[in-house]
């Protein structure tokens, strides 16, 4: 039980009198002898002694209607609906008579009375005490000094829809009825000056509990709002009481005689008689009364100031009014939530100011700035650890830097530390805060903080976990960085300090074992020849597994399966060759195993390996090795997969002198000429002659390269230049007047080494010579005969003697076409198979040739590049120089034209006769 005298006292309500709106500088007066009262809806009602029901509004304009003949008992304003039930009477003696309102119909200008019903338990007259009603509508209850309680239950505001009963009987008078509502449960209390009772109307035959045997009086209960769970209030003298429907809760020890309790916006208002005043129910014209309102949660008094002679006190529009009986009306206007905090704070009572805040619903920003300010203050009274509590309240709010400029004394780093682990729990921590939170940490040297910081589990991480990992590794604290790297897959972080710290380089390379292809292939690249060094052999198996088929050492089969992963990817070999520059060995094996495993592999693998079996082949000295070394070699170079591009193995031959490889790549290059030149500059006169022998017909210039280097040789030669010329004359592959001219230069050569090639050459010539004659015999035989055939055409007619037609052989009968190439032909045949009416069918394909081998002349005749290819590429040159002559190239072109007149001279006359006797020109008979 808490003492209300040890509550702090706040002004928080301001006390003014209610103005006349007629009449400012006047009090507005209330209408007289009122007898009840009550609020909601917008407007204030109050009951009078004369039967009429007043209605004022927010603008103090008061309406009246005639509700009873005699005088209003009781009013009951439902808050939800526009209701008013009334219990006054209209006749003399106890007969109260209950009226529902129904305010927004109207009847003659006056709210339209929907229902009227006698008050009067088991048919007993009794006076109303106090009267309840449920804002469903579905529930009335009406106590009487009798002790009875008459339940209406239905539609109260229609006869028809509701039935009356008697709730409860007793002998002590009813003095507070209040309705609760929780769910689907509905329950009724009931209090008396003896006990409080609550019924559970919501279950059959209404069960009841009786919940004190203690009561109050009238006037004396009240209902808080559902936010404090709707318990009923009873005020008795000693104690005020907060009641559930199954049991009492807590109790206040307010002292004095409770004369009025209401409930406003989580407060207690009590009205209880000045202790000062004579102790008697019986108030004295010159009584006083004192208004209380106690913040039950906060545990402090808002309000309180004495009132004469108090008639009710209500709550509307945000206020509270109280009545008095000298007919005037002041209003209790609540202070707004600032200047209740303001005036908290200058007597430094942030703690209630927080409750306050809350109560009333403060915004964060609100809260956080009192937070602050209490912060401030227990700081300033030295009293850090509250201070950082408070703190920690603002956080998200109020700038991290403001707190931690305050405590970065070495002396206070345990409040910092706090501050700064709050601050991360709220994931709000930058990476400053990261850092300055991990070197607390370090500075105070606390393992298990720091551990139980850097193990949470993911979802409850908080921190940037590359900035913890860097400050750990900057502190010493390699574990926990390395832990901390693994535990959030930051691979190259846990690497780098497993390499460079811990120089543990057999875990780096189990875990680079453990990762994805594609982080594997990365973190080899960046650390794989710091690794080459230290453990070589390890490091070779994986780049091994890498480059082939890699499968993460955690992952097995069917993980692969059941994720969908392929079965393995492998990375470029060639690009991890650089890994082993200071590691022959090791890249000897890792370049042998991708040759077995790998059907194709790169370009440099090849290369490399090609380079690392010829330096152990050029300084090997064991003959029997270096034979198989050289095997090795050659095999290399004869795979089926090494690359066409051979120009870094062909450098790499000849860097290492070796003679097989070199001679080899050139062949496969078709390097003739260099194979031979190779022979020369080694002086092998017998591989100059046997490569001219196996490449001549390739490239046939190699004869003449050989003859040339054998001229020039001032040895004796006679043996090779004797068969080079044998070829060269067996294939007339010079002229001879150029072999004596090469030959000149060698002065070891005499006239016996070339007699048999000269006298050779000029028997050929001879017989060359003679059958040149014959042939120009005949063709002057041919060109005479066609000189005498045209000369006939010119001066003797021609007589057509055919018998059959040339392209049937059937007698030919008129009419019949005739050619002057003695073919003659049917008309129809003609005209079946002729191209042209002009060309004679028979001699057309021959015409045709002659035709196109002049065109190709005409179009050559042009043709320098290809003439002069051609006599660079021929063994004969004077034979392409002659075709060219034959074609007419040489000759000056010369154009013939008509002469003036259209008549054509002698040589006009000769190429027109050539030109019919070519085409032979039709003849019709």
């Amino acid at each position: 039980m808490a003492a209300f005298l040890q509550w702090r006292r706040f002004v928080f309500f301001d006390k003014e009198t209610v103005k006349d709106p007629g009449d400012a500088g006047k009090g507005f007066t209330l209408p007289a002898g009122i007898s009840a009262c009550d609020s909601g809806r917008g407007h204030i009602v109050l009951g009078d002694m004369e039967g009429q029901i007043w209605f004022l509004t927010r603008s103090m304009q008061p309406t009246p209607f005639q509700a009873y003949k005699l005088r209003v008992t009781h009013l009951f304003q439902l808050k939800q609906h526009s209701i008013l039930v009334s219990v006054g009477q209209d006749e003399q003696g106890i007969n109260p008579l209950v009226k529902v309102w129904n305010l927004d119909k109207r009847d003659s200008g006056n709210p339209l009375c929907t229902r009227i019903f006698p008050a009067i338990p088991g048919n007993k007259p009794t006076e109303v005490s106090c009267l309840s009603v449920h804002e469903n509508l579905n529930f009335m209850a009406i106590g009487f000094t009798d002790g009875s309680v008459v339940l209406t239950k239905g539609d109260i505001t229609r006869d028809r829809h509701s039935k009356t009963l008697t709730l409860h009987e007793g002998t002590s008078p009813i003095t507070g009825l209040a309705f609760r509502q929780s769910g689907k449960t509905t329950n009724l209390f009931v209090a008396t000056l003896e006990k409080v009772l609550c019924y559970t109307l919501s279950l059959k035959e209404y069960p009841h509990v009786e919940l004190d045997t203690h009561g109050c009086a009238l006037r004396c209960t009240a209902l808080t709002d559902p936010s404090q769970d709707s318990q009923f209030i009873v005020a008795g003298d000693e104690c005020v009481y907060l009641y559930q429907p199954d049991e009492r809760g807590p109790c206040f020890g307010f002292e004095g005689q409770k004369l009025l309790v209401h409930w406003y916006r989580g407060y207690l208002l009590l009205l209880t008689r000045d202790c000062k005043t004579p102790n008697n129910r019986e108030a004295s014209p010159s009584e006083k009364q004192l208004l209380t309102v106690y913040d039950l949660d906060n545990k402090f008094i808002a309000y309180s100031a004495a009132f004469d002679d108090v008639i009710d006190v209500l709550a509307e529009w945000g206020s509270i009014y109280i009545l008095t009986q000298d007919r005037r009306l002041c209003v209790l206007q609540e202070k707004d939530t600032q200047t209740k905090l303001e005036m908290l704070f200058k007597k430094n009572l942030f703690v209630m100011a927080i409750n306050l805040a809350k109560n009333q619903h403060l915004d964060s920003d609100g809260l956080s700035e009192i937070f602050r300010q209490y912060g401030d203050h227990l700081y300033v009274k030295g009293d850090h650890d509250g201070a950082i509590q408070q703190y920690i309240r603002t956080i998200g709010k109020l700038e991290p830097s403001y707190v931690i400029r305050k405590f970065l004394d070495a002396q206070r780093i345990h409040n910092l530390t706090a501050y700064l682990q709050a601050l991360h729990r709220q994931s709000l921590a930058n990476a400053d805060h990261t850092t300055l939170l991990l070197n607390c940490y370090t500075k105070l040297k606390d393992s298990s903080k720091l551990e139980e910081f850097i193990k949470t589990s993911e979802s409850e991480v908080h921190f940037d976990v590359e900035i913890a990992i860097k400050v750990l590794r900057q502190a010493g604290y390699y574990s926990h960085a390395v832990f901390l790297a693994e535990k959030h897959t930051h691979h190259e972080w846990y690497l780098k300090i497993q390499l460079e710290d811990l120089k543990n380089y057999q875990e780096a390379l189990r875990y680079i074992g453990r990762l994805p292809f594609e982080q594997a292939e990365s973190n080899m690249k960046r650390y794989g020849k710091t690794l080459m060094h230290h453990v070589p052999e390890e490091t070779t198996q994986l780049l091994k597994g890498l480059c082939t088929d890699y499968r993460p050492s955690r992952e097995t089969p069917a993980d692969r399966e059941s994720l969908g992963h392929p079965l393995g990817n492998k990375a470029n070999s060639e690009e991890f060759i650089a890994i082993f520059v200071n590691n022959p060995r090791e890249l000897r094996a890792f370049l042998e195993h991708m040759m077995e495993v790998e059907a194709q592999c790169p370009q440099g693998v090849y290369d490399t390996l090609l380079e690392l079996r010829l330096q152990d082949w050029a300084h090997e000295q064991d003959t029997q090795e270096k034979n198989s070394l050289q095997e090795a070699v050659l095999s290399l170079l004869k795979s089926e997969n090494y690359s066409t591009v051979f120009d870094k193995a062909l450098v790499l031959c000849q860097m290492h002198n070796f003679k097989e490889g070199v001679l080899y790549l050139y062949e496969q290059g078709q390097l003739y000429q260099q194979i031979m030149h190779y022979y020369m500059q080694n002086e092998e006169y017998g591989k100059v002659v046997e490569a001219c022998q196996r490449y001549g017909e390739k490239e046939a210039c190699l004869w003449e390269q050989a003859l040339g280097y054998f001229a020039r040789k001032e040895e004796d030669c006679k043996e090779y230049i004797t068969a080079v010329l044998q070829h060269i004359d067996r294939n007339n592959l010079m002229p001879p007047l150029l072999v004596v001219q090469t030959l000149a230069h060698n002065s070891t050569a005499t006239l016996s080494v070339i007699k048999d090639y000269l006298i050779n050459k000029l028997q050929q010539e001879s017989e060359q010579i003679s059958e040149d004659e014959r042939k120009i015999r005949e063709y002057r035989e041919e060109t005479t005969q066609l000189r005498q055939e045209i000369e006939e055409l010119r001066s003797s007619a021609k007589i057509f003697q055919k018998t059959k037609c040339s392209m049937c052989n059937s007698p030919l009968e008129l009419p019949s076409v005739h050619f002057l190439c003695s073919h003659s032909f049917h008309q129809h045949c003609f005209e079946s198979y002729a191209e042209s009416e002009a060309e004679c069918p028979a001699c057309a394909p021959g015409n045709r040739k002659v035709m196109e081998m002049l065109r190709a002349q005409d179009q050559k005749r042009d043709l320098h590049e290809h003439f002069h290819r051609q006599l660079k590429c021929s063994n004969d040159g004077f034979s392409v120089v002659a075709d060219y002559f034959g074609r007419g190239v040489f000759n000056k072109l010369t154009l013939i034209t008509d002469p003036p007149g259209g008549k054509a001279g002698a040589a006009s006359l000769d190429s027109n006769l050539q030109r019919d006797l070519l085409i032979h020109t039709k003849r019709t008979v």
